[in-house]
């Protein structure tokens, strides 16, 4: 979980290192946005690169923090145990690429414990790991008989959503055991009224008559994140991702 200094790819054999030695692609035409998906060891990053392709995004999966802080979006990708995440987030910087890209107002998208990462914490086997900090709230394990979680839901999509544009009815991809299962704006109470204040979806997991409740997406500003897999989603998903595409 240092910060110690890093190669700006990660090693030969990683998939960033696979997928880079591909031929150089043309330069990019100002119609299709610059997407990098961070490749910090965590997440499904080829079905994303993939994913994003088809919906327009000229793509690039790279540990190069310079490369991801001036894309014109940055997917960050997670599966696993939330710790694990963090350090390899933190191996490569990406900690300080988020930070730094949404002090700047762009992009960022981070997908099912790329999501997590946001919150302030997560506690997994009664062990807590800090997290990003960008959202108040703490990710635990679901309030369910059955975990993981694993399979197509609905969503309530929130009022105004850009992400859920055309999507709103449909069904998603969830894979997770853990999940924030509250939204509290702003953070230590510094929610500030002047500012729009985050557009936050839900689903619930468990028994029709006490389901789990967690939070399915965020859109805030320039940061948004969904706790499931739109790359996992067909077309539901390729809309969702599209949606976020465009609005790069």
């Amino acid at each position: 979980m240092g910060a110690s200094e890093t190669p700006e790819l990660l090693p030969e054999g990683g998939a960033s290192a696979e997928l880079n030695a591909r031929p150089a692609p043309a330069a990019r035409s100002s119609h299709r946005p610059g997407v990098v998906v961070l490749d910090y060891g965590f997440g499904n990053v080829r079905s994303a690169v993939r994913a994003l392709e088809r919906v327009g995004a000229e793509v690039e999966l790279t540990a190069d923090r310079h490369v991801a802080g001036e894309a014109d979006g940055l997917v960050v990708p997670g599966v696993g145990a939330f710790a694990a995440c963090m350090a390899g987030l933190r191996e490569v910087r990406g900690d300080q690429v988020v930070d730094r890209r949404l002090a700047g107002g762009r992009p960022v998208l981070g997908i099912c414990v790329g999501m997590q990462v946001m919150f302030d914490a997560g506690v997994e086997h009664g062990v807590r790991t800090e997290g990003l900090g960008e959202w108040r709230g703490v990710v635990e394990r679901l309030d369910a008989p059955v975990v993981p979680h694993m399979g197509w839901s609905r969503v309530e999509a929130a009022t105004g959503s850009t992400l859920f544009r055309g999507v709103e009815d449909e069904r998603f991809y969830f894979v997770h055991s853990y999940a924030a299962q509250s939204f509290t704006q702003g953070h230590d109470d510094d929610a500030d009224p002047r500012f729009t204040p985050p557009l936050v979806t839900w689903s619930s997991h468990g028994p029709a008559d006490s389901p789990a409740r967690f939070v399915a997406a965020v859109e805030d500003g320039p940061l948004s994140a969904t706790q499931f897999h739109p790359e996992k989603s067909g077309d539901a998903g390729a809309t969702l991702l599209e949606n976020w595409v465009r609005s790069l």
